[in-house]
């Protein structure tokens, strides 16, 4: 997991061939400005939904994997807490691995939670299970979706 402000997104461009047109995603001027809903970047290897929702409280959140896809999660607008665990460590499946949406779910406790504020992204890799959209607030985000194996 990396957590980071856009401002130095170039840093991470070498972890993956895809990040550079990623982070140019979130660079644009009027991304507060797009509908949420999903949009392709690059066929199957590269695409993002945007959201634009009121947060949830902790205990209504379940920890989420994904096996085929890194997650660049950026917050537009809002402050959001997101909860993590190794995902190794979880052990209590609630929602078995669905492969044609790369998810699986999980009722163990996040080991740790997470404050993002607008202007912050979070990576998650397979590695790292998360519990997203936590909040008192709306929360304007964009999930970055990157295969990972090009």
């Amino acid at each position: 997991m990396i957590l980071s402000t856009i401002e130095h997104a170039k840093r991470y461009h070498a972890i993956h061939p895809a990040f550079e047109q990623a982070f140019d995603f979130l660079l644009r001027n009027n991304l507060n400005e797009l509908e949420p809903g999903n949009q392709v970047l690059d066929g199957d290897l590269l695409f993002c939904s945007i959201s634009k929702k009121g947060g949830r409280r902790r205990e209504e959140v379940k920890l989420e994997a994904h096996r085929k896809y890194i997650d660049i999660q950026y917050l537009i607008n809002g402050s959001e807490v997101m909860g993590w665990s190794p995902t190794a460590d979880c052990h209590r499946v609630c929602k078995e691995y669905a492969l044609e949406k790369d998810i699986e779910f999980f009722d163990d406790t996040p080991v740790s939670w997470i404050n993002v504020s607008s202007g912050s992204f979070v990576i998650f890799f397979p590695e790292d299970a998360h519990a997203p959209m936590v909040g008192d607030s709306e929360i304007h985000k964009v999930v970055i979706k990157i295969m990972l194996e090009q």
